[in-house]
């Protein structure tokens, strides 16, 4: 797994620790609580987790928003923690990261999704990061 995936996996990880645990963005930013030292001396996957999960807790606001303004058929608050991490680190990198194609965020979504979210995940991922996509085009 290449430092660049590693580091969405962490961010993700992130993000999911911030909103279920209501943690202070600044400690988690500093991966103390992780465990995995390969990880922690991979410091190119360090170095992207940290743009990725502080980028989306600055924009949270309306990165939020704009998933509501994508979910067809479902409540905002119905989604899976797992689901809405994915969408936040996804849905900043589609508005808020230009040099990252937005093909190459959506597949490292679904393949997220596929991994650690329900058997049904991966497909509403990329059903709501394509919406997005689209309209910001």
């Amino acid at each position: 797994m290449g430092a660049r995936r590693k580091g969405r996996v962490l961010a993700f990880q992130t993000i999911f620790s911030w909103d279920a645990n209501d943690l202070q963005s600044d400690d988690l930013l500093q991966f103390n609580w992780l465990d995995d030292v390969e990880l922690k001396n991979n410091q190119n996957a360090i170095d992207f987790a940290r743009l990725l999960a502080a980028g989306t807790i600055e924009n949270i606001d309306i990165i939020d928003k704009t998933i509501k303004d994508h979910l067809v058929n479902w409540k905002f608050n119905r989604l899976s923690r797992v689901d809405l991490a994915i969408l936040r680190i996804s849905v900043y990198s589609l508005l808020f990261r230009d040099e990252i194609p937005h093909s190459v965020t959506i597949d490292e979504a679904v393949d997220i999704a596929k991994s650690y979210g329900s058997d049904e995940s991966y497909k509403f991922v990329n059903g709501v990061l394509d919406s997005i996509r689209k309209a910001n085009e």
